[in-house]
C-alpha cells in the first residue's frame, strides 16, 4: 500500500544465476528490471526488504512461470510482479482502489520495463468488488509484506480466501519482515481453512545481505510462505 508522493529515482535489480567454478567462463542467465522508486521513505513507494526476496523466488523458479496466471496484490512497486512477467508468466499488478497513486506507480515500473500486457486494476483488501469478481481464474497469489499492520492481517487473509475458493488449486505466495515475536496469521489460517508451509531461504539463494545487485534485503528478518486451502494437495 502507498500514499501519494512526489520525486522518484530509477533503482537496478540484477538477477543472475549462480555458478560454480567450472561454470563461471559461460554466459550465465541474467535479468535486469528497472524499478521507479519515491525518495521520500514516508511515502512506502519504494521497493521494500521482501519484495527482493520474492522476486529472488520467482528468479529461481522461473522455469515454471511460462502459462501461468499470476496475480500480484498490494503491488506497490511491483518487483515480483514485473519478474514474473519477465520469465513469461501473464501477470496482472494490483492495489488499493482507494490510492490511485498505487496503481500509477505499478502502471510506471510496466512502462520502463516495456511491459504493454501487463494488466493493472484496483483491489482493496477486505472488500468484495468488482474488479475481485470480475478476475479470471488465477494460479498464483503474490504479496511481499502485505502482513505489516495486524488490523490488515484478516481483510488480506479473507481476500487470499476468497481468491482461492474460486481457484482451489491457486498457491499464495508471500514474503514477510519479522517485526514481532507477538504477530502471528496462524490463527486466521486455521480460521479461514487455509494451510501455509515455510520456505527455507536458503533452498532458493536467498539467504544472504544482498540480492538482485542490491543491498536489500540487508539485515532484516525475512521469511516465505507458500498458503493453500487446507484440503488441496500442495503445499
Amino acid at each position: 500500500m502507498c500514499e501519494e508522493g512526489p520525486r522518484s529515482s530509477v533503482k537496478e535489480y540484477r538477477f543472475a544465476e549462480e555458478q560454480d567454478e567450472q561454470e563461471r567462463e559461460e554466459p550465465r542467465p541474467e535479468l535486469v528490471v528497472l524499478i521507479p522508486e519515491v525518495l521520500d521513505s514516508q511515502y512506502g513507494m519504494y521497493v521494500w526488504p521482501c519484495a527482493v526476496v520474492l522476486a529472488q523466488y520467482l528468479w529461481f523458479h522461473r522455469r515454471m512461470l511460462p502459462g501461468k496466471r499470476i496475480l500480484e496484490i498490494g503491488a506497490g512497486m511491483s518487483l515480483p510482479g514485473i519478474v514474473a512477467a519477465k520469465c513469461g508468466a501473464e501477470v496482472i499488478l494490483s492495489d488499493t482502489e482507494e490510492l490511485p497513486q498505487c496503481l500509477k506507480n505499478c502502471e510506471r515500473s510496466c512502462q520502463i520495463n516495456n511491459l504493454p500486457g501487463v494488466h493493472i486494476i484496483g483491489l482493496t483488501w477486505g472488500q468484495i468488488s468488482p474488479n475481485l469478481l470480475s478476475l479470471p481464474q488465477v494460479d498464483i497469489i503474490l504479496a511481499s509484506d502485505v502482513f505489516f499492520e495486524p488490523e490488515d492481517f484478516e481483510d488480506v487473509i479473507t481476500t487470499v480466501y476468497f481468491l482461492m475458493k474460486r481457484n482451489p488449486d491457486a498457491q499464495f505466495w508471500t514474503t514477510y519482515q519479522v517485526r514481532s515475536s507477538d504477530w502471528s496469521i496462524e490463527a486466521l489460517l486455521y480460521k479461514w481453512k487455509l494451510k501455509n508451509v515455510h520456505v527455507p531461504l536458503r533452498s532458493f539463494n536467498a539467504d544472504k545481505e544482498q540480492l538482485a545487485s542490491s543491498p536489500l534485503p540487508g539485515r532484516h528478518t525475512i521469511e516465505m510462505m507458500i498458503i493453500s486451502l487446507a484440503g488441496a494437495s500442495y503445499p
